[in-house]
């Protein structure tokens, strides 16, 4: 039997492998229908690499995104984030992974309304327990030095409704950047914009991988694919082929 391609990182040799995909199925059953979303997926992501997964509608991104952000789990396989297995983790486990290690953009902001934009940055700092717990000083410093790098410092004291959608999506991804997560998941971070604030924050996310930020990102717009070091298409569930923008010879 053939082993299935491998999606990896740039064939720089430099790249240290964060995350670690193999044979990655999700299968979903409701009464007597199975539904494979994922299908034997292989994927390595290095560490400081951006990642665009493509593909079209029901070819399984979403689900795939769900699984590397530990939103869900996979029916089987073997997932390694930073070198451990994740895959069988209990959710005490996962939520604490999540919150320490991941970053989440969505594309509906998932701003709570009744909160500041302080707040909501720093809402995800205030559930770190035990030796990650992070104290009242360090948590103001991260919320300002993250607001501060996506040119919304000023609006600390707004409300998300105050805000436009532009706006609202850079707070978000200061939500996400504010943790320090070794990994930034963005779900079709765009797809509530006009095309003005689309550029804008595609402009955010590439600056922030340019300070060394792993990002992997579902898009559908082939126009957000070229930001990318490497995209990954998907087709019914399976890594149907990938291409780098840039290969750097040794």
């Amino acid at each position: 039997m053939t082993e299935p391609a491998i999606s990896s990182p740039k064939s720089n040799g430099a790249a240290e492998t964060l995350i670690r995909m193999r044979h990655i199925k999700r299968v979903y059953v409701t009464d007597e229908l199975e539904t494979h979303a994922l299908s034997d997926v292989h994927l390595d992501v290095g560490r400081g690499e951006y990642v665009a997964i493509s593909g079209p509608s029901g070819c399984g991104k979403t689900t795939l995104l769900s699984i590397l952000g530990l939103l869900d789990s996979p029916t089987d396989g073997d997932y390694q984030l930073a070198g451990k297995s994740v895959s069988g983790l209990p959710p005490s486990e996962r939520a604490q992974v999540r919150n320490q290690q991941i970053g989440f953009i969505f594309q509906a902001f998932n701003l709570v309304g009744d909160l500041t934009v302080f707040e909501n940055v720093e809402l995800p700092l205030t559930y770190r327990r035990g030796a990650a717990a992070i104290d009242v000083k360090e948590r103001r410093d991260r919320v300002i030095d993250a607001l501060t790098r996506v040119g919304m410092a000023h609006r600390t004291k707004h409300y998300p409704a105050q805000l436009s959608g532009g706006q609202q999506q850079r707070v978000a991804v200061a939500r996400a950047v504010a943790g320090e997560p070794a990994i930034l998941l963005a779900d079709e971070p765009t797809g509530n914009l006009d095309s003005q604030n689309s550029e804008a924050v595609m402009g955010l996310l590439q600056e922030l991988h340019r300070g060394g930020a792993t990002i992997c990102m579902v898009t559908h717009d082939a126009r957000y694919v070229r930001h990318a070091d490497r995209s990954v298409h998907l087709f019914d569930g399976r890594v149907a082929n990938e291409s780098a923008r840039e290969i750097v010879s040794s």
